[in-house]
């Protein structure tokens, strides 16, 4: 599936690798019950690590270890399921993670916005997905009720000039 990232089209440096696959020489991204089995030798590794966190997965689960990873993969398994917003703002916000966070999976076009909003930084889109749409879904939301890790004022605080 394609990347967009940055904005554009980019080429993904990492390998998503199956649970019982080998891992690659260079970037992997591995599930989370693989790290876990395999911790010690996965982080010994002299490549870019990243993550995969499906549901019911939580970002905390990963303790020290965040900052180690290169990106983490945040997976919305249907549309409507949106744990991984909460997951996004946790690690930007409470987790001090300045990786990539990377959204797959099964999310609408009008939801791209917030997903930036929390921290989102690359998605992985459909073929064919246009990267017009993707601009234009950025776009959609003008001003905010809400505070989150953009750092964007809320309509709370611009109407009282903060």
């Amino acid at each position: 599936m394609p990347l967009i990232k940055d904005g554009a089209f980019a080429d993904d440096p990492f390998v998503t690798v199956a649970d019982d696959a080998t891992l690659p020489d260079g970037a992997a991204i591995v599930s989370f019950p693989r790290f876990q089995k395999e911790r010690d030798a996965l982080l010994a590794r002299n490549a870019p690590l990243g993550i995969q966190l499906k549901a019911p997965g939580n970002p905390e689960l990963l303790g020290e270890d965040v900052p180690r990873f290169s990106v983490i993969v945040l997976e919305f398994p249907v549309f409507r399921d949106g744990r991984a917003f909460s997951w996004a703002r946790m690690l930007r916000q409470r987790l001090n993670f300045t990786g990539e966070i990377r959204a797959t999976g099964h999310f609408l076009y009008d939801q791209i916005a917030y997903m930036r909003r929390v921290g989102f930084d690359a998605w992985t889109v459909p073929e064919g997905f246009p990267l017009k749409q993707f601009h234009r879904a950025l776009g959609e939301i003008t001003n905010v009720y809400q505070p989150s890790s953009d750092g964007r004022k809320t309509i709370r605080q611009l109407r009282n000039g903060l």
